[in-house]
């Protein structure tokens, strides 16, 4: 079962700053999850077939076709910021 330590581990791993009540409380959680599990593991399955997905998997995605183009003034009045004819966005990549 989980240990303090994993909890610990996976608390860095998501970036979560837990008390250690709620790390408490997420050994707990995740032990009874994990138990949920073990239960599964002891049903006898034999002579079920394996099944990847309830469903069959369709492809529901449209056909990439071009759709209506705005006027470069239309673009302009809607950014919230222009830099020499682009639309100029946040930077969303760190440089180290």
């Amino acid at each position: 079962m989980i240990d303090a330590a994993q909890v610990e581990y996976l608390a860095q791993l998501a970036r979560l700053e837990l008390t250690p009540e709620e790390r408490e409380a997420m050994r707990a959680d995740l032990n009874n999850i994990l138990g949920y599990f073990e239960q599964l593991s002891e049903v006898d399955t034999t002579g079920v077939e394996e099944m990847q997905r309830p469903v069959d998997l369709v492809n529901v995605l449209r056909e990439d076709e071009p759709g209506e183009r705005f006027a470069p003034g239309v673009v302009a009045a809607l950014a919230p910021e222009m830099q020499e004819g682009f639309v100029r966005v946040p930077r969303t990549v760190e440089q180290d």
